[in-house]
């Protein structure tokens, strides 16, 4: 069956080997990694028969987009937390600014909360300023963790061999923030207690273009995360104006 640009979008829960294989060749075209790099249909099958989730975006049967998170906990007793470390998302090029992975995380968040899920927490590339955008503007996620070089250096070319720093991304399913955030209503404005982290917002251009500019951009941006994390702030916005992309943080109990 061919699809057309005007074929409906079907996300459900996948569980079958042939739907973990499709997941790991998306792998390999989104991120065009090594095979020694891939997340392997074995793991994705396991992690959604375990308590995990394996979401797929399909149109005619083929699928253009999945997300895959496995079961977190942290804590001990009666602080233990249990949580989805949502691993990765991806969206076929020819499918992506289509609204595509926002269907997909809102169907993740529908699906945790029906089985009384209240967190899920993933990690992202500061760097990838519109994936930053989308993380906090539109689906209401906070950040307050920084990961210097967390995967390592990669063969992705997406990653122009250049540390592998992330930010995680906190989304309290049930917060009041992340209800307004997911029916389209516009957050809070910053208080006057908020701080900056700065980056051109040219930057993905430059981190491929001149990856040692990049390097020193980011070792810049590492230690400003670090110091306003350690005092306590998060992230709870992202803006833009001449030229440059802004982070914003703000006090966070």
């Amino acid at each position: 069956m061919t699809a057309s640009a005007s074929s409906p979008i079907e996300v459900r829960v996948c569980h079958t080997l042939e739907e973990c294989e499709a997941c790991v060749a998306m792998e390999k075209r989104v991120w065009e990694t090594a095979d020694i790099e891939v997340v392997p249909s074995a793991l994705i099958r396991v992690a959604a028969e375990t308590g995990g989730q394996v979401l797929g975006a399909f149109v005619a049967g083929r699928m253009i987009g999945f997300t895959f998170a496995v079961v977190g906990c942290r804590g001990a007793g009666a602080q233990l937390v249990t949580f989805l470390h949502s691993h990765m998302t991806a969206v076929l090029p020819e499918y992506q600014n289509r609204g595509v992975g926002r269907r997909l995380k809102l169907f993740q968040r529908e699906e945790a909360l029906a089985r009384g899920i209240r967190l899920i927490e993933w990690t992202f590339d500061p760097f990838e300023l519109r994936n930053a955008y989308f993380n906090v503007t539109r689906l209401g996620a906070v950040m307050r963790r920084y990961l210097p070089n967390h995967y390592g250096i990669t063969t992705s070319p997406l990653h122009s061999g250049i540390p592998t720093d992330r930010l995680v991304a906190e989304w309290h399913l049930d917060s009041e923030r992340v209800r307004a955030a997911v029916a389209g209503e516009a957050l809070p404005p910053a208080g006057v207690e908020a701080a900056r982290v700065r980056l051109p917002s040219d930057i993905g251009k430059i981190k491929k273009s001149d990856p040692a500019r990049a390097v020193r951009i980011q070792d810049a941006m590492r230690k400003e995360f670090q110091r306003l994390f350690a005092a306590g702030y998060a992230v709870t916005g992202v803006d833009a104006a001449a030229g440059e992309t802004r982070y914003v943080l703000e006090p966070w109990s």
